[in-house]
């Protein structure tokens, strides 16, 4: 399996890279009244299936059939395994749903719906690694910022408390306390009264 080339060129060739995207082409309401509608909003190419699995085809337009290619936990998943069928069967005007798959997914040996099916399952499972990979990085982060958080509310002072602590003038008090002479000790105070009783009796 080679990454980035053309089906329908040799295999040195690379994708191009200007394809048109399934974001910027709207999406034909399908005319149906009666059953529910199925499509993603977005991704092309893609169907909901018992309200939690997305499944992707995509007819092949050389021999006119649909070539199934599988169910997906992900709408993602089942989004990329669409944009490498329909690079291997249209090239260069391939309708994508993710700019980066001219260059990004693996091209299948050929065009026949084995290997196409082969190509985009492969990368069907890549883009979960990637979901996987992105959700670790966002928990972390967002554990980062929860502790960056906790640091910040154990170092603030709401305002009423400002107000309270007059600054200046515990400063001045403080400056002024170590000008006092200290208090007599407990031994001291002890010893003077010894002596005073002493000098009573005698």
């Amino acid at each position: 399996m080679v990454i980035g080339g053309d089906v329908n060129g040799g295999v040195g060739d690379t994708w191009p890279e200007n394809h048109q995207l399934a974001a910027e082409v709207p999406k034909k309401r399908t005319g149906r009244k009666v059953f529910r509608e199925t499509r993603h909003p977005v991704y092309r190419g893609v169907r909901s299936r018992k309200g939690d699995k997305w499944v992707c085809e995509l007819r092949d337009p050389h021999t006119a059939t649909r070539v199934w290619l599988g169910t997906h936990p992900t709408p993602e998943m089942a989004a990329r395994a669409h944009d490498v069928a329909a690079l291997a069967f249209r090239g260069k005007s391939a309708c994508l749903n993710f700019a980066d798959s001219a260059w990004r997914l693996p091209r299948p040996a050929s065009t026949v719906a084995e290997d196409v099916r082969r190509a985009a399952a492969e990368a069907a499972e890549a883009a979960a690694a990637d979901e996987e990979e992105r959700s670790i990085r966002s928990t972390t982060t967002t554990a980062a910022d929860d502790e960056i958080d906790d640091v910040y509310s154990s170092c603030y002072v709401e305002e009423g408390e400002l107000e309270v602590v007059d600054l200046p003038r515990l400063l001045s008090e403080m400056a002024e306390g170590l000008l006092l002479s200290p208090p007599p000790s407990y031994v001291e105070s002890c010893n003077a009264e010894e002596r005073d009783w002493w000098l009573w009796n005698n």
